[in-house]
């Protein structure tokens, strides 16, 4: 049952309001002036306020600006018996939901109130799908490169700025520019994706500016593009360096100008258009080669972006791998599953060449393919229970390959000695409290089976 606070220094109107208002369905509380209004908030908070403007003491306009530093969402409707166009005028600029006045009627009253319940509640909804939504496109992990990354996302997502990201394929770079869009101030509008790479040249015109009816063969409606349908929102240009030199000058002009035609129209088209690129390119190696514009390039990198291969993350590859696990086994219907120490370890030592997106379709294979509610290291495929590097990952640096020579020859020693940390200690002549750490610091789970 929805609950109104009724703030009114007439005891008969409180009594003749909350009369009316249980009548209809609601839960009602009173207040004799503003003080005592605020008071009663901090106790709890109503779903709606009945404010009248005209009390002792403060009036209820210095209320209304006062609850809305604290409660800003709270809907307030105001009274007054000599309201004025310019006291109306106010109390809208202070975000209040709309003025009444009195005497009041009933019938107007009423409606009012439940619109203003109505518009509440469809913004706590809208409120709670923008968290789901961001839930969704969570960007996991915990180590430095990404809590790096999620700040800079925290920093530059409520800007206009043009962003460019780079990183290896699978990386996450769609999440990224997913993430920047949902925490921008143009949440509530389009969020259009483009993957360069997949469209025919031919055809890459036709998508990005749309085309009249007629304008080509097969051209028999006209057709809406990209960036008109990204207008007041963001358009993800993916995979950007795939462009052809002809396709680059034409964005070049629509980013510089925010104008551009329909393929064989002449109206002039005005977007307003945020614009995120990404590219799995060296763009200074692509421009050159002659294959990029410089100019382009310079137009996209506002705010550079880059996303770490997950061989550089490798602690977060536990929270991943169980996050995916979790995932499919809701979407499959499958029992809950459980990755087993010696399989985290050995998911956590290989090289992932196809970053995120590899080890996302592996647990969907493993999830689907393996029996029994545990993933234990003989479910996993060869190369990754070899611990060997895959074939076309980049070269390790010499601290990547001690680091990784190192883990591996810990599992190793603590698999000789079923897994008991003061044998191994011992087993390798290193102090138990010295192994601890190094496990630690390696993320190495120790199974309890």
């Amino acid at each position: 049952m929805e609950r109104i606070l009724i703030v009114d220094d007439e005891a008969s109107i409180r009594r003749s309001l909350a009369g009316i208002l249980s009548d209809e369905g609601f839960r009602t509380d009173g207040a004799a002036d503003g003080e005592a209004a605020l008071a009663a908030l901090r106790e709890g908070l109503p779903d709606l306020m009945l404010l009248d403007i005209a009390m002792p003491g403060r009036d209820g306009i210095a209320i209304l600006e006062e609850l809305r530093q604290v409660w800003p969402g709270l809907p307030v409707i105001m009274m007054s018996g000599h309201g004025t166009i310019e006291t109306a005028v106010r109390a809208t600029q202070l975000g209040a939901f709309d003025f009444v006045e009195k005497p009041l009627s009933l019938e107007k009253l009423l409606l009012t109130v439940r619109h203003a319940l109505e518009q509440s509640r469809l913004r706590n909804e809208n409120l709670r799908l923008r968290a789901e939504t961001l839930r969704a496109q969570e960007i996991l992990g915990e180590t430095p490169p990404i809590r790096k990354l999620k700040d800079q996302i925290q920093l530059a997502a409520p800007t206009n700025g043009w962003i460019l990201i780079t990183g290896e394929n699978g990386t996450g770079k769609e999440m990224v520019a997913k993430q920047i869009h949902v925490q921008s101030k143009r949440a509530d509008h389009p969020f259009v994706e483009v993957n360069c790479a997949a469209i025919p040249e031919e055809l890459i015109e036709s998508e990005l500016f749309g085309h009249e009816k007629g304008a080509f063969t097969g051209a028999i409606v006209q057709k809406r593009g990209k960036f008109e349908l990204a207008d007041q929102g963001t358009i993800f240009l993916d995979e950007i360096a795939d462009m052809s030199l002809r396709t680059q000058a034409k964005i070049l002009r629509i980013l510089q100008e925010h104008k551009f035609e329909r393929v064989g129209g002449t109206e002039t088209l005005e977007v307003d258009v945020r614009v995120i690129a990404a590219t799995n390119k060296s763009l200074e190696k692509e421009i050159q080669e002659g294959n990029f514009r410089e100019d382009l390039y310079y137009r996209l990198n506002v705010i550079p972006f880059h996303v770490p291969p997950l061989r550089e993350r490798r602690g977060d590859i536990p929270i991943l791998a169980e996050a995916f696990v979790r995932e499919f086994c809701a979407d499959s219907g499958a029992g809950p599953k459980e990755i087993a120490a010696r399989a985290a370890n050995l998911l956590q030592g290989y090289a992932w060449p196809g970053n995120v997106r590899e080890l996302r379709n592996l647990m969907e294979r493993l999830v689907l393919m393996t029996p029994g509610p545990k993933i234990r290291d003989r479910d996993l495929p060869e190369e990754i229970r070899r611990g060997g590097r895959a074939e076309g990952a980049e070269a390790p640096t010499l601290e990547e390959a001690r680091k990784d020579f190192e883990r591996r020859f810990l599992v190793e020693r603590l698999e000789e000695n079923a897994w008991n940390i003061s044998r191994t200690a011992d087993a390798i002549g290193m102090a138990r409290e010295s192994l601890s750490r190094k496990l630690r610091s390696y993320k190495i789970k120790v199974p309890r089976e």
